[in-house]
């Protein structure tokens, strides 16, 4: 059992491990019963899974321990958006959700996130005390798989997004839109949004496919080759990539040009600010473009920036008057709407912005570059049998001939020259990997940072 216990680890946003390796029905159990210990008797709970394999098993195993633990519990009926389990524990008032996915992850993982009662991601306070949990109580689940309440909950997920969504603007307008679910459960939940519509919608990867093809379901410019590839040959208006559990975003602009989600932080502000008149600040992590800086100063509004992880940004959006918060992977999060990322939500809004502007994607993100800055964001991972952490006291106070002037390092190290351009370190949450990113004003030169920081990282005693 104290193998078990230290086998289980929250991470950035949540519990991942390898299927059969540490992810066992098993360790499910031993954490759903901890989470049961963290509730008490009489509490209410749902569980959501994603289109990984046995996720639907893994998750009725976690509902099965919390209904024999006396709590009330509901099961999706089918793979779910992790944002449609954080709204159906919003808006029936739950005590908590569980849901079971690895997100972004290889096909061999598959992971355990639990969001807190208004939606959000569950803090660092509230995972540490499900831990500590952990074990004290022995696995009951005696409850019999048949008494859960299997229920539909993305109905009413789509009711709200029709709602939200300005569907008598788009019902009229004709632009074209591809989207790229990457066989995860975002499925094509898009299209029951904008039923009614002239939008022209198409899907590709919107299949049950438990190994990704082989790939993963990360919305990062790399996977998306036929995306980019389609958008452009078929003269789309806008590609949106969905993670496996559709709370990440990327998109595609006509002639596959790719939008980094960095950008469409900036453009979901843009519109919200701008179009819906809006108010309310913004938030970015430390990692992420300076460009947010530049547009929160145009508009007269507070910018805050928090550590990597979205559960620091829900936190600002449930205490802060907050119009749009992201990290630099695609989650995106707004205003009047759970605390909580949502990919498909996040596209959506790129279209209605398309018709608020009655422009295609493309001419909307160049006038925003001339505008507010056109940034070059890159990032490299390091796959590392050990990990190394650079110290603050060994990093260059110079980077490619530009002065170091600031230097952060509440959540990994930020060097930040006086051009604006900056190089940043930071350990992956819930992978041993290293992150290497770097911005700057043209992409040779952020690629050159991202070169150096390698040599860094690799560098002996560092």
């Amino acid at each position: 059992m104290s193998n078990t216990i230290s086998q289980i680890k929250f991470g950035t946003d949540g519990w991942r491990a390898i299927i059969a390796d540490t992810y066992t029905l098993e360790n499910v159990k031993i954490l759903a019963q901890a989470v049961a210990d963290y509730l008490g008797q009489g509490k209410k709970a749902a569980v959501g899974f994603d289109t990984r394999f046995m996720s639907d098993k893994f998750a009725l195993v976690a509902a099965v321990v919390l209904k024999s633990n006396n709590i009330d519990v509901i099961l999706s009926d089918q793979p779910t958006p992790t944002p449609a389990l954080s709204f159906v524990v919003k808006t029936r008032k739950l005590d908590l959700g569980i849901m079971i996915t690895a997100s972004h992850n290889p096909a061999e993982y598959n992971g355990f996130k639990i969001k807190n009662s208004s939606g959000g991601g569950a803090s660092s306070e509230l995972t540490k005390e499900v831990e500590g949990l952990l074990g004290k109580t022995p696995v009951k689940d005696d409850a019999a798989p048949d008494s859960i309440s299997k229920v539909d909950i993305i109905k009413d997920y789509i009711k709200f997004i029709r709602n939200y969504i300005d569907l008598k603007k788009i019902k009229n307008k004709k632009f074209k839109v591809l989207v790229d679910s990457m066989y995860g459960s975002g499925d094509s939940f898009i299209a029951q949004v904008l039923k009614g519509t002239k939008i022209k919608i198409e899907f590709m990867r919107n299949t049950i496919n438990p190994s990704f093809d082989g790939g993963r379901p990360e919305p990062v410019e790399d996977n998306l080759e036929v995306l980019k590839a389609r958008v452009k040959k078929e003269k789309f208006d806008l590609g949106i990539a969905l993670d496996g559990d559709a709370d990440r975003i990327a998109a595609v602009a006509p002639g596959g040009v790719f939008i980094h989600p960095q950008k469409i932080l900036g453009l979901l502000a843009l519109h919200l600010n701008q179009d819906r008149h809006w108010s309310g600040g913004l938030v970015k992590t430390i990692c992420g473009t300076t460009m947010m800086d530049n547009i929160a100063k145009s508009l007269g509004i507070k910018l805050y920036e928090t550590p990597v992880g979205f559960k620091y940004i829900s936190d600002l959006m449930e205490t802060e008057d907050i119009v749009a918060g992201g990290e630099e992977a695609g989650g995106m999060g707004v205003k009047n709407y759970i605390p909580e990322r949502d990919g498909t939500m996040a596209g959506l809004l790129l279209i209605e912005m398309m018709v608020y502007r009655n422009k295609n994607m493309l001419k909307i993100l160049n006038e925003t570059e001339k505008k507010f800055g056109k940034y070059y964001y890159v990032r490299q991972d390091f796959h590392l049998s050990q990990r190394v952490e650079p110290k603050k006291e060994n990093l260059p106070r110079e980077l490619l001939g530009k002065k170091v002037v600031e230097i952060k390092d509440y959540d990994g190290v930020k060097l930040i020259c006086e051009d604006e351009s900056w190089l940043m370190f930071r350990g992956s949450g819930t992978e041993p990997i290293m992150r290497t990113y770097a911005e700057a004003r043209s992409l040779a030169q952020a690629k050159k940072l991202l070169a150096l920081g390698k040599e860094i990282i690799l560098k002996e005693g560092v």
